[in-house]
């Protein structure tokens, strides 16, 4: 059964008996004493000595906390300690630019800021003092300007605090892919009446069993982990493994000791620990279901994983969706089903039943278009959020009356399925980018990612990323026969490539970077 409450979850999860472990890759920062497993009962403790901290902090009813720190699960902790407290937590990525930062937090004017030194030192850096936009700046370890968290141990902790389901619960922030992210406001009814408890149901193969052990390589600060949490804790699962690191020879030691059953991973983690799919003893052998969200997982990824299960009939399941949202398709593959083929869009699934009605629309007129044509995806969904923090008439702009504009474009098939071209900023005049970076990505089996930067005026730019930074031209020929014109590429490394908090591209100042320029072929409108 999942808490109506998220600020005593762990509390509820304990008093019913749950018996899960937890295992961590490193301790949490607001503990490290604490060590790396723990149990339900020990987190709901952290939890309720943690809404002492942020009332001794200064946290108000009603008022709102920030939380920006270095990437762990104990985000997601804080998060629910504020909302026992009864304030509404906001969840920044440490990823961010300090500049970024900043912007953000001048617009939640927070009572409190829980922070970290590098976080902190990062921000000094780049000429931000990121401690100065909160009345009270908490540090995990000692820095100046701030108070340090040992300081506010052993405050007395609040009675939990109850709030209605239609007020603000939570804040976080989108991808920021285009720019400054938006700062998205969820209730309680959006986010877990209408996500988390629609995912705790029990639904035969991709709902999660009590024997389950759960592993995750997430960005912690973003929405998703909110709602996983509520429905992951909830369904009380043998086990729990929580990663941070997207270093694959770091991870795999855990994975070996606690082979999962169900793994959900960001795309980039995907691509990072595929190595380990081809070790002898892999480490996602007993895997029976995974999960991504987030942004595309391309064909040759998914195969690599699912050969590496040594179930019978292991699943994917892929979600898109958006932080405004939640999930709005979803798409169940298994090992036949992502065999080699040529495709005008990127396959994304149907509707979420029940939850979420689509349409695809003339992005110049709103009319319907005809199945089989490409347009702009709206969506009618229960679980929208409440507005876009500082930036209403924002939210407003992309409302038509109860149908919420994507700015994705996609083409709807006559059985309903859904297929995404691409982001509406991203478009390109023919065709669709993230079909052709399926295609390259098929074609370069050894390269990480393929990413194709559409221009104004200009053949889209190929960026190819290899462990090493080259390609050779050969293979560049035979990766490119028969698909729509492209410049010539640019070979660079993972780490060449400007990305968010959750490993997705920043297309526009990948662009910049490349080209000088950030002029796009599509609009932009409804980033």
């Amino acid at each position: 059964m999942l808490p109506h409450d998220m600020g005593v979850l762990f509390e509820q999860a304990s008093a019913r008996g749950r018996t899960t472990t937890i295992h961590l890759d490193r301790p949490f920062d607001i503990a490290p004493e604490t060590g790396l497993r723990h149990d339900v009962t020990a987190l709901a403790e952290l939890v309720r000595a943690a809404s002492g901290w942020w009332v001794a902090a200064g946290a108000r009813p009603g008022g709102r906390v920030a939380i920006l720190k270095d990437d762990h699960w104990d985000v997601d902790l804080l998060a629910c300690a504020a909302i026992r407290a009864g304030a509404v937590p906001a969840k920044l990525s440490p990823h961010l630019s300090a500049e970024t930062a900043s912007a953000l937090l001048k617009r939640l004017e927070p009572d409190v800021l829980v922070t970290s030194p590098r976080v902190l030192g990062r921000g000094v850096a780049e000429g931000v003092d990121l401690a100065s936009f909160a009345r009270t700046t908490v540090s995990t370890a000692p820095a100046p300007g701030t108070v340090s968290l040992d300081e506010l141990r052993g405050s007395a902790p609040p009675e939990p605090q109850r709030r209605d389901d239609d007020a603000p619960l939570i804040i976080t922030h989108s991808s920021g892919t285009t720019g400054v992210p938006k700062l998205v406001v969820h209730s309680t009814r959006t986010i877990i009446g209408n996500l988390a408890r629609f995912e705790a149901l029990p639904t035969p193969v991709v709902g999660l069993r009590r024997d389950d052990v759960v592993a995750t390589a997430s960005g912690y600060a973003h929405g998703r982990t909110f709602s996983w949490t509520a429905a992951t804790i909830a369904a009380a699962p043998a086990e729990i493994v929580v990663l941070t690191s997207q270093d694959p020879d770091r991870v795999d030691p855990l994975l070996r000791e606690h082979p999962p059953t169900v793994f959900e991973g960001l795309p980039s983690a995907f691509v990072r620990f595929k190595p380990l799919t081809a070790r002898l003893a892999n480490p996602f052998r007993r895997v029976r279901l995974f999960i991504s969200t987030y942004d595309a997982v391309h064909p040759p990824t998914l195969r690599a994983y699912l050969r590496a299960s040594g179930r019978k009939h292991p699943v994917w399941l892929d979600g898109w969706g958006q932080t405004e949202t939640g999930p709005l398709t979803f798409r169940l593959h298994h090992r036949s089903s992502v065999q080699r083929r040529r495709a005008r869009a990127h396959p994304a699934g149907r509707p979420v039943p029940v939850k979420t009605r689509l349409r695809v629309v003339d992005p110049a007129t709103f009319h319907p278009v005809r199945p089989g044509e490409a347009g702009l995806v709206l969506a009618r969904t229960r679980a929208l959020c409440l507005d876009y923090l500082g930036e209403t008439e924002r939210y407003a702009a992309k409302k038509r009356g109860q149908w919420w504009n994507t700015g994705d474009l996609a083409i709807r098939g006559r059985d309903g399925s859904v297929h995404l071209v691409d982001r509406e900023v991203d478009c390109v005049a023919e065709g669709s980018c993230l079909a052709t970076e399926d295609t390259l990505e098929e074609r370069l089996p050894h390269a990480l990612e393929c990413v194709l930067l559409a221009r104004a005026e200009h053949p889209p730019l190929p960026v190819v990323v290899t462990a090493d930074g080259t390609l050779s031209e050969h293979a560049w020929r035979h990766a490119c026969h028969g698909l729509p014109e492209m410049a010539d590429p640019v070979a660079l490394t993972w780490d060449d490539v400007p990305r968010t908090g959750t490993g997705k591209v920043r297309r526009l100042a990948l662009l910049d970077r490349l080209t000088g320029s950030t002029d796009t072929y599509g609009t932009g409108r409804w980033t």
